[in-house]
């Protein structure tokens, strides 16, 4: 609602009503961007547990930041339901249709937005596509795309592993996870990043991803293989193919947003945090280690919208209207003193952090996602393992959003080296990765593609160097 000279006025039962918009901090704007973390503890300081802020457009809702009350939220569907057709501020007409907060609040017939029967069908059949993946199998496609990847760079010594290998590999695996054709990948790569930094052209960059994904539907219809779109055509829930294309586009995108963001902190860490390297050269940490603990600090996405209160209700000590929307507060609870008292103590073996949510909409493709970072990470310092930073870590910087944050580069040096030799499969040219993002375009569906041939056997990078096996 709205003032006659346009002011945004909080409707009454919102977190807003009676202390105004000045007196509640922002998700958005400098201070957020600058400094998230900052604020978050600024806000608890503030508010406790649970903290009333403002979103774009002024719009209030509730940020959960104590690790216990975030696992509340999480746990009690009933009391906080995904359905965001309860947000009083959509049921009185106050977001307007270009709001930033459209494309990831609007309501669709996803899991996402789902509970109790409908959220068990959908969310069952995503679960059991991702279930039928092995390990070794997804080995085979992380290896050869991150070699391919590699041996773009590896002849030049400099590499910006942000640009060049931790915002590709993700969606090239995704893709091939998926059961789509080679040459998908990049243009895919180049859309979904669009997409996710709302650019100008994020509008037709999530068109051409959407009619990519229906083309693909279609063909696996008539030609099953063993592939995520092949084997939740087939789940006995019974998908229509609108409800296939937009669960094929949530986890290719949300695979690759939150893949990529771990990759490229947990190399930075590795390159800059001196507790980090020296866990690492006293032989105590372990890979899957160094990953859980970049969960804890640096989890890939910030927060999580939303819940919406069912029922007028008690959360934190604030008391919560029904309609209100509450945010998950990752990095927030991450952080809280109540589970972490020191946060110089190592957590790596530790998996109760909230980077991966928790309760029934608990991410399904989590072990998909540390697959690729875990396998990916470790081929790139096996061929690479004198890499350095190559400025000084005050210079790194990170792009601001309300969701997560994005370190922008990782540029680092090392000693040249030659492509590594490897022979395409046989009736299928490999895959091309260009070294610079072009515009995509929609291509017909092509020939299917041969199986990826199972890699060299390597010694690790952690056992080369300190004679461990990982765990």
């Amino acid at each position: 609602m709205t003032t006659p000279d346009g002011q945004l006025t909080p409707p009454p039962g919102c977190p807003a009503h009676g202390l105004g918009t000045d007196q509640i901090r922002r998700l958005y704007g400098p201070e957020a961007e600058a400094d998230p973390s900052g604020l978050y503890e600024k806000l608890r300081a503030e508010h406790g547990s649970v903290a009333p802020v403002l979103l774009h457009g002024d719009l209030p809702a509730w940020l959960v930041v104590g690790h216990s009350a975030n696992l509340t939220v999480m746990r009690n569907p009933s009391r906080f339901s995904r359905d965001s057709r309860r947000w009083t501020a959509f049921q009185q007409n106050q977001v307007a249709m270009d709001s930033p907060l459209m494309p990831v609040l609007a309501w669709q017939p996803l899991c996402l937005f789902a509970d109790g029967a409908e959220h068990r069908r959908l969310r069952g059949a995503v679960t059991d596509a991702l279930n039928r993946f092995d390990r070794r199998g997804m080995r085979r496609y992380v290896t050869r795309f991150a070699d391919q990847l590699i041996d773009g760079f590896t002849g030049r010594g400099t590499v910006d592993l942000v640009g060049e290998f931790a915002e590709h590999l993700p969606m090239l695996v995704m893709t091939q996870l998926l059961g789509a054709p080679d040459e998908y990948g990049p243009q895919l790569v180049v859309a979904a990043r669009d997409m996710m930094l709302g650019t100008e052209t994020a509008i037709a960059s999530n068109e051409y991803v959407a009619t990519t994904l229906r083309q693909l539907v279609a063909r696996k219809r008539t030609e099953p293989g063993n592939d995520l779109a092949s084997w939740l055509i087939q789940h006995e829930a019974g998908l229509s193919d609108d409800e296939l294309m937009e669960h094929l586009r949530l986890v290719l995108l949300m695979a690759n947003e939150s893949t990529v963001n771990l990759i490229a902190d947990t190399l930075r860490m590795v390159l800059t945090d001196s507790r980090f390297r020296a866990n690492l050269s006293g032989g105590h940490m372990t890979l899957p280690d160094a990953l859980d603990q970049v969960l804890w600090d640096s989890p890939p996405l910030s927060m999580i919208p939303g819940r919406w209160a069912t029922i007028d209700t008690e959360l934190g000590g604030q008391q919560i209207k029904a309609g209100d929307m509450l945010l998950l507060g990752l990095a927030a609870g991450n952080v809280d003193p109540e589970v972490r008292p020191d946060l110089d103590t190592p957590l790596y073996g530790n998996r109760s952090h909230l980077a991966f949510s928790g309760g029934p909409h608990e991410c399904p493709g989590q072990d998909v996602g540390r697959a690729i970072a875990e396998t990916g990470i470790d081929i790139l310092l096996t061929r690479l393992p004198d890499l350095q930073l190559a400025v000084a870590e005050e210079d790194l910087r990170w792009s601001g959003a309300w969701l997560a944050r994005h370190l922008t580069g990782l540029p680092v040096r090392f000693t040249p080296g030659r492509p590594k030799p490897a022979p395409a499969p046989a009736g299928a040219p490999a895959a091309a990765v260009p070294a610079q993002a072009t515009a995509p375009t929609v291509t017909p569906a092509a020939a299917p593609i041969a199986a990826a041939p199972a890699p060299a056997p390597r010694r690790s990078w952690w056992r080369r160097i300190f004679g461990r096996r990982q765990g």
